[in-house]
């Protein structure tokens, strides 16, 4: 019976709220507001842009940190394991290499662009 309370209540007021969303806004269109890009400028250019290869480099950069984050993140975890020894070892081998691809990168002047 509580189940069925609590899901009414919630029904009901997640209707309200949608309700009240679409009611409350004021809609005011003006001429600025629908232009392309509701700052009132038109577009001067192209919206293709050449790619900057920076943010790659900065996007890869991040992947490889949060890779060996994502990797560090189940050391916790690990440590309640049966099978310690190998987990750890596991871990180990793959944070050394990554951490070896960045010391790679840092001494061939691989990250030069970023200072």
């Amino acid at each position: 019976m509580n189940f069925l309370i609590a899901l009414s209540t919630n029904l009901l007021l997640a209707s309200i709220l949608v309700v009240l969303a679409f009611w409350l806004p004021q809609l005011n269109i003006y001429t600025e507001k629908i232009t392309p890009y509701e700052c009132g400028f038109d577009p001067l250019g192209s919206a293709r842009l050449p790619f900057s290869m920076k943010f790659f480099l900065i996007a890869i950069t991040f992947l490889l940190f949060d890779l060996e984050i994502a990797l560090l993140l189940p050391i916790p975890w690990a440590l309640q394991s049966n099978n310690l020894t190998s987990t750890i070892m596991i871990a180990l081998f793959l944070i050394t290499i990554l951490s070896l691809g960045f010391l790679y990168e840092w001494l061939y002047k691989g990250l030069e662009w970023a200072e």
